[in-house]
């Protein structure tokens, strides 16, 4: 017997196992602001269909800027890191994220990212910070 049939006889008998969709993105229109909430967890991976669903029903709402709520994200991958460039690069940099929670504002700050897109504690300092009122200091 073999190395690779000796591993084949290992994994578990029955069909494969199903992954459900790791994030959600909810989107709601304030004016000339779409505020994306997002859940779960940003890896896009077999989920590329959804995500470039999200990102066309956002540039159909036509709104001039992003605001990002990603409280509720627990993980973030590099597909995850090109979903959040592609958003930045589509509107024009006017995109901001709000309540990272520190895994992801890890992954954010080492891949520098951060110091391009400004980081807020919360909604109402990102929406002064898109409506250029206030500082966009990161939160």
């Amino acid at each position: 017997m073999n190395a690779l049939t000796e591993m084949q006889s290992i994994s578990p008998p029955g069909p494969p196992r199903i992954v459900p969709n790791p994030i959600i993105i909810e989107i709601e229109v304030l004016g000339d602001v779409c505020l994306l909430h997002f859940k779960g967890r940003l890896h896009a991976g077999a989920q590329s269909d959804y995500l470039n669903s999200r990102m066309a029903e956002v540039k159909r709402l036509a709104c001039a800027k992003l605001l990002a709520n990603f409280e509720n994200v627990t993980s973030l991958d590099c597909s995850g890191l090109s979903f959040i460039i592609g958003l930045y690069w589509t509107f024009g940099g006017r995109l901001v994220l709000v309540k990272a929670q520190p895994r992801v504002r890890e992954v954010l700050d080492i891949t520098r990212i951060s110091t391009v897109i400004p980081i807020v504690a919360d909604m109402k300092s990102g929406l002064a910070a898109l409506c250029g009122a206030g500082s966009a200091a990161s939160g």
